[in-house]
Order: structure tokens, then C-alpha cells, then sequence
């Protein structure tokens, strides 16, 4: 069946796969810009907090080991610091981050998550949120114990919605 095709197919078939081949490149090269310019977007967040608080000081360890600088703030107010962020008594944690380009991440939220929310953010979010300290989420690991929690999206209006749950240990890495 090969000697019955044309030189003129062979061709066609060769020019076909070589941008076949070019087109993925492309696609690979524009992932590659996506996450330099998120890199840049990511270059600093601050975190306000309480400079007593352990938990935080995890959870600031687990979001620079996955490639996140931040800047730690003790306001005198960390409760008004929250309300000027848009984050709802309801919706609060312990700390809050606020990145470069002002999206809000409440609380115990795996760093997979907030890189996953800044490449795509939903529209009229303002971030996101775990609400509370569910043992188990990053800077608030108790021996082998893990409670299932969920992360929700905080919209410019006050209200919420489900953005993830998670329900094993493992899904937060």
C-alpha cells in the first residue's frame, strides 16, 4: 500500500505532520508565556496577620515552597483590614493574602488552588476563601487528622459559591 502512494501525498503528509508538530510547540510556548506572566502577577502577595499566629507562619511556609513570595503585615485592626477586602465575618479565617493584583485568598487555601484561580480568575470575583481552620488544610496539619472542607469563590456582590471541595489530604498538594 506505501509504493501506491505519490510522491505529491508523501509530501502532504510530511508538510501536515511538521505543523501538526509547529502547532503544539505553539501551544506549548503560550502555556509557557501564561505562567511568566502569572509568574509576574504572582511576584508578591501580602499576607495580614496576627504576629503570634503559628498556623499562618505554616501556611506561609507551604505557599513559598510551591513558588509564592510574600510580605508579612501585623495590623493593629486585622478585622478591618478583612471588611476593607471585601471578606464577610462569615467568610473569614486567620489570615488574609491579597495579591499584586488585588484578588483575596481567605484563610487555609492550598497554594494549587489560588495559582489555579489567578490563571483563570471567574468573573467579578474577588478571590477566594476557606472559611474557619479545617484541620489538616496547609499550616494547620494535626498529626495524620484531616477534616474534608470546601473552598469557596467570593464574589464583588458578598455572595459565594463552591469552587472546590476537598476531600482527601493528597488533593491539596
Amino acid at each position: 500500500m506505501l509504493s501506491r502512494i505519490k510522491p505529491i501525498q508523501w509530501a502532504l503528509v510530511i508538510v501536515s505532520f511538521l505543523l501538526l508538530i509547529a502547532f503544539i510547540e505553539s501551544g506549548l510556548n503560550k502555556i509557557s508565556v501564561n505562567d511568566q506572566s502569572l509568574a509576574k502577577e504572582l511576584r508578591h502577595f501580602d499576607v495580614y496577620k496576627s504576629p503570634t499566629c503559628g498556623c499562618c507562619g505554616d501556611w506561609i511556609e507551604h505557599f513559598e515552597e510551591s513558588g509564592f513570595s510574600t510580605q508579612s503585615h501585623h495590623p493593629e485592626n486585622l478585622a478591618a483590614v478583612k471588611i476593607q477586602q471585601g471578606i464577610q465575618r462569615n467568610y473569614q479565617s486567620c489570615h488574609t493574602t491579597v495579591s499584586s493584583n488585588g484578588y483575596v485568598f481567605e484563610g487555609h487555601i492550598p497554594a494549587k488552588y489560588i495559582r489555579q484561580f489567578m490563571l483563570d480568575p471567574p468573573v467579578d470575583a474577588i478571590g477566594l476563601t476557606v472559611p474557619r481552620m479545617p484541620i489538616g488544610s496547609p499550616g494547620m496539619e494535626v498529626e495524620d487528622r484531616f477534616t474534608p472542607y470546601e473552598i469557596l469563590i467570593l464574589f464583588k456582590d458578598g455572595s459565594s459559591e463552591n469552587y472546590i471541595k476537598i476531600n482527601s489530604y493528597s488533593e491539596q498538594f
